[in-house]
């Protein structure tokens, strides 16, 4: 195969999906509606533009002089592994292997540092609560200037982080030693998602070790989860996002692990109810109708390990609807000051969020928790709010690509490639 033949199998490869100037507007007055019904806030106040701007200002004088305070991570190996169309980085890995354990470290763009509950880039992030991401338009918890420059962990420059480094048991992959600090990093490569695919299958390329061994690891943390009975509902894959998704995870659970267990202090919790036996049983029930599933028996104990074995032998065309029963009787995720009932979907008896600071309100809370030790008083309050905003973002999203495809487009297809206005109805493809 040809590297054009290649590239045409990916998103980057095909070029964005085209609509005309008419069904541009369309979608535009879409958006409004949905921005009015859903309180969502598109455009930023001139204020906090401002303090954006100003924050984001003699970066470099700043990082230096924070040097004195921080662990210098800039000689250890680091990259960033991200969609294509990603605007910002946020979280970067670096990682080593010795005789008994893994070293795995985690860099988290150090929002915190620029982002205080005094400021008003705080409120206006509390009032939004998390990023929205449509297809091809996302509504930003920060102002851009700020997530796009000094918190984003760009290749070949000095950023501040707050890194989670954790030393694993090579055996079991428990943690042998959890330390969260605050450091400066230097990001040797951004990889897209294709490039890391592209690493890990050839042996002379850079970074291809530390990705081997950055999947190597991830594998097993993912066969675990499974053998533990967390939930994993897209079984196919790839292996980059293998790597980020498990990494993030293992980062967050060292996080929460700290604040619960070590601290005992209230923070932003991801807990998760579980379904009741009946409604679990009609969910399984509906997946074993399906034509060409079938469930193994020794797994029914646990519907979670269940859905799992069904999706691994399931034929691709089932994925969706077996994903569909699942979610039907899957209540809602919600965040609590409180750790108490842990995270179903997962099986973790604790969790929360800290990876994504420039999009959640979740982890920039938590942030703050980690660094300072201590807790907003309003933490309640901001729970409720974090729930409410998640909900709404993820139901604004449905309804939008609902109606991207009553529209002939493809949102999935958007998603992967973006979007062109081309003046030509005849140029349109709508990626379907």
């Amino acid at each position: 195969m040809s590297d054009e033949q290649a590239a045409a199998g990916t998103a980057e490869g095909q070029g964005p999906v085209k609509i005309t100037e008419e069904m541009a507007e369309r979608l535009e007055d879409k958006r409004e509606e949905l921005f009015e019904e859903f309180e969502i806030r598109d455009g930023f106040p001139i204020e906090v533009k401002r303090e954006a701007e100003a924050r984001s200002d003699g970066i470099e004088d700043e990082i230096e002089a924070e040097l004195d305070d921080r662990q210098d991570l800039r000689d250890l190996t680091t990259w960033t592994t991200d969609p294509i169309d990603a605007q910002d980085f946020d979280d970067a890995i670096s990682i080593e292997k010795n005789e008994e354990t893994y070293h795995l470290w985690v860099h988290i763009a150090d929002v915190t540092h620029y982002v205080t509950p005094e400021t008003t880039m705080w409120e206006e992030a509390v009032q939004r609560s998390n990023t929205v991401y449509l297809p091809a338009y996302t509504i930003h918890m920060l102002p851009s200037v700020l997530a796009e420059t000094v918190c984003s962990l760009v290749p070949d420059e000095d950023r501040l982080a707050h890194t989670v480094e954790m030393v694993l048991d090579r055996e079991t992959l428990s943690f042998e030693s959890i330390d969260i600090y605050k450091s400066v990093i230097r990001s040797d490569e951004r990889l897209t998602y294709t490039q890391c695919e592209n690493r890990l299958d050839d042996p002379d390329a850079p970074l291809h070790e530390e990705n081997a061994l950055a999947y190597e690891l991830a594998e097993r943390m993912h066969e675990q989860r499974k053998e533990d009975g967390s939930l994993v509902l897209n079984p196919r894959r790839d292996r980059a996002h293998t790597i980020i998704e498990e990494c993030m995870l293992k980062a967050n659970k060292a996080v929460t692990h700290e604040l619960m267990w070590n601290r005992g202090v209230e923070a932003m919790y991801r807990v998760h109810p579980q379904p009741t036996p009946e409604q679990w049983n009609d969910a399984l029930k509906e997946i074993q109708e399906l034509e060409g599933v079938s469930i193994p028996g020794g797994s029914w104990d646990d519907p979670r390990k269940a859905v799992n074995a069904a999706l691994e032998e399931a034929p691709d065309r089932q994925l969706n609807k077996i994903q569909r029963a699942v979610l039907k009787v899957m209540p809602r995720a919600k965040y609590m000051n409180d750790p108490f009932g842990g995270h179903h979907a997962l099986n973790f008896d604790i969790y929360g969020h800290f990876t994504s600071p420039i999009r959640r309100l979740s982890d920039l809370v938590n942030h703050w928790i980690v660094y300072t030790n201590d807790v907003p008083e309003d933490l309640i309050e901001l729970c409720d709010r974090a729930s409410d905003k998640q909900k709404d973002a993820e139901t604004c999203e449905r309804i939008y690509k609902q109606f991207l495809e009553e529209n002939h487009i493809d949102p999935y297809a958007v998603n992967n490639r973006g979007l062109e206005v081309v003046e030509d109805p005849e140029e349109a493809t709508h990626g379907v």
